[in-house]
């Protein structure tokens, strides 16, 4: 959430090079859902456009989010494997994978994906800046090229040229994910490297009383932000995705009945908007963000 860069993360997770990812490595057997159908022809480079959590507990995580945000979970055999589908309504929103066995870590950790016209070459211009190839780019039928890479400063992020395009631009629903945040030790060279690999515009946020608060756009369009990471103990860098709720503290109290914990609290946040931080049982962490009288920045000019 572009507007609440006070209200920070407390438990993002450790070094990639300490979490397996479970993508299978056969595009024969990866068949994924299209992220749009029908299809929509078009491509909006730089808008994240899906999110996977790798977990070594994707039943129990499922199970939170279904029951926290009523989205519905479709299982699908990969390889001999659980990929977990979550769908809110009849539109899929995100994945659920099997982290690998080796991994050292028990936390778990939400991967966002950026949509490019031009995975290959992202991927160049990523490795150019700094950046490192985690899961190399393959083609999965239906979904489309992916690959995960490791920006400069570790922080993992997904890649995916769409089969099916992307979507229209729109304000996101209740349960959908409404922005994107960026924590990294040094802001404005973590917004370089972004904009170099992907092609963003990263200015500074005025808006805010930081000057190392900065927001990635292209065209005109705001798709992320990027904030240094809070100087308290537990923070670290990485992406945080943040879900749209209808009532921030009806979401909150049932997140902890749940199993879930409370990493912030709910507050006020900028344009009238109220922000809070869960994470789940397995260790996924997201934000939470509620609009309070039509104070959605994608309602403004």
């Amino acid at each position: 959430m572009k507007n609440a860069k006070t209200c920070r993360l407390a438990t993002l997770l450790a070094l990639m090079a300490t979490v397996g990812f479970g993508i299978p490595s056969s595009a024969r057997a990866a068949t994924f859902p299209s992220l749009n159908n029908p299809a929509t022809g078009s491509s909006h480079q730089g808008k994240f456009v899906w999110v996977d959590l790798f977990t070594g507990d994707p039943v129990a995580a499922a199970n939170f989010y279904s029951r926290l945000f009523g989205w519905t979970v479709t299982s699908l055999d990969q390889n001999g494997r659980a990929y977990l589908v979550l769908r809110n309504g009849d539109r899929p929103v995100a994945g659920v994978v099997s982290r690998s066995a080796s991994s050292r870590k028990k936390l778990s950790r939400w991967i966002p994906y950026i949509s490019v016209g031009d995975i290959a070459s992202s991927v160049g211009k990523a490795t150019a800046a700094g950046g490192v190839v985690h899961a190399p780019v393959r083609n999965f039928p239906d979904r489309g090229f992916q690959a995960i890479i490791g920006d400069n400063e570790g922080s993992p992020v997904g890649l995916l040229q769409s089969a099916s395009g992307d979507a229209a631009d729109s304000e996101p629903a209740v349960g959908d994910w409404n922005w994107f945040e960026l924590y990294g030790k040094n802001p404005q060279a973590a917004s370089a490297f972004y904009a170099q690999a992907i092609g963003y515009q990263a200015t500074p946020d005025t808006r805010g009383e930081r000057k190392d608060d900065f927001e990635l756009s292209i065209g005109g369009v705001a798709r992320a932000g990027v904030a240094p990471v809070p100087d308290r103990e537990g923070s670290s860098r990485g992406w945080l995705a943040v879900v749209r709720v209808a009532d921030i503290d009806a979401t909150v109290a049932q997140a902890t009945s749940l199993g879930g914990e409370v990493d912030l609290a709910p507050r006020a946040a900028a344009l009238g908007s109220r922000f809070a931080v869960i994470s789940d049982p397995t260790g996924g962490t997201v934000g939470l963000v509620q609009y309070v009288d039509n104070s959605n920045p994608a309602n403004r000019p």
